[in-house]
């Protein structure tokens, strides 16, 4: 026999999984119930964050010109691929070429954990006339370090894959997230760097960049640049915060002043009580009231130096003593938007609004004078409804740090 609150639960779902139908399937139910429409409604309150307004012209370089600008910063293109990914990644890099690079003509780096093979390299040096150089990861920031007890990080594995945890079972893909969290702005290659845009197979550029977001971030004083905000996977990081608050507690003085912390957290950073609704595998939805936070895509335009610095270089060797990039299964993504969020002033992190791009079923679509500014071939319509301002997406949240 079912109790009140299990009818009240019953109905609760079959109104979500409706809503998420009716939202993917008809456009205009889903631009008129996305997240800001309804708070508009409710509160009044216009949106209008700054990043809205396109690039200052100065940045800019006409299409009619192939010269590189007078000014140039310090930035790479910083690309971690395999071998086996040449078709995935040289799709992405011929669409960077042809929207920026080409004009602007910043080197690359590739790393991978095995040497490049002379084919790979051939196929990438025929896309670009910038510079290209490749590096060999050391095997001490890839691997699985010898002080983690590998029975605890197996029956973690093996209790993801049975609750069907999205890469719940790899340990490579475990090795990449701790080495883009703590190690990739160690290699060697990248010390003459100070800024990068970090590019990864298989994504899709919707714009023409016709600036230089190198040299806006270093102006500008920005140190973290994103394009999507999701939430984690709460399964994948149960202890991430605690662990982030025992340093917290431990090193306050490192915490910036006019940070980005309720960006995380509605209530100081004593927990995180979002309601995170994602897809599950038997295409049921469901929304489950856990501690969960959002985090930034894989695309990043951002200040090495800032990395390297003495508070995220604390943090992260705090967390890599803690084992939870294997022991549980801490993504880089998390753990760079809490450094960034947690260690620089909330002005400092900034969202590209004109590169529209698309990684896996998300995207990010610019709208209006933006969209048509940067000759992007995206439907911004379909980005409003699919991942700019839906349930999953955190946009809304930073919105509302700026304002």
């Amino acid at each position: 026999m079912m109790t009140p609150m299990r009818y009240i639960l019953l109905v609760l779902g079959v109104i979500i999984s409706i809503h998420y139908i009716m939202s993917f399937t008809y456009e205009e139910y889903g631009k008129a119930t996305y997240i800001s429409n309804i708070a508009e409604q409710w509160t009044g309150l216009k949106s209008n964050p700054l990043y809205k307004t396109p690039a200052p012209d100065e940045y800019c370089q006409p299409d009619s010109s192939m010269h590189l600008q007078d000014r140039r910063a310090n930035a790479s293109i910083v690309v971690l691929v395999r071998n086996s990914e040449l078709w995935g990644i040289m799709s992405s890099m011929k669409q960077l070429e042809d929207r920026f690079n080409r004009k602007f003509q910043y080197p690359y780096v590739f790393l991978n954990d095995k040497p490049f093979t002379q084919s790979f390299k051939h196929h990438i040096w025929a896309l670009t006339n910038a510079t290209v150089e490749f590096g060999l990861i050391p095997s001490d920031h890839w691997h699985q370090p010898s002080w983690i007890d590998e029975e605890r990080a197996s029956k973690s594995r093996d209790d993801m894959i049975k609750n069907d945890v999205i890469y719940g079972g790899s340990v490579s893909y475990r090795n990449m997230c701790r080495f883009n969290s703590g190690f990739f702005y160690r290699h060697e290659l990248l010390q003459k760097y100070r800024y990068y845009w970090r590019v990864e197979p298989d994504i899709q550029l919707f714009c023409d960049v016709d600036y230089d977001p190198f040299l806006m971030m270093q102006d500008q004083n920005k140190v973290y640049g994103f394009t999507i905000t999701l939430y984690e996977f709460p399964t994948t990081i149960p202890t991430l915060w605690d662990a982030v608050r025992s340093f917290i507690d431990a090193n306050p003085d490192s915490v910036a002043p006019d940070n980005a912390m309720e960006f995380l957290s509605d209530d100081g950073g004593k927990s995180y009580s979002l309601c995170h609704c994602r897809l599950l595998h038997t295409a049921t939805f469901s929304c489950v009231n856990e501690n969960t936070w959002p985090v930034w895509s894989n695309f990043e335009i951002a200040d090495l130096d800032f990395w390297r610095g003495e508070a995220y270089s604390k943090f992260f060797d705090y967390l890599d003593e803690q084992g939870g990039f294997y022991y549980e299964r801490w993504g880089d993504a998390p753990v760079h938007s809490i450094g960034a969020a947690l260690f620089a002033k909330k002005e400092q992190i900034h969202f590209f609004n004109d590169i529209g791009y698309r990684h896996d079923h998300f995207e990010h679509c610019p709208q209006g004078d933006v969209h048509t500014k940067g000759k992007c071939w995206c439907d911004p319509d379909k980005s409003l409804v699919s991942s700019d301002y839906q349930v999953y997406s955190c946009l809304y949240q930073y919105d509302k740090l700026l304002l």
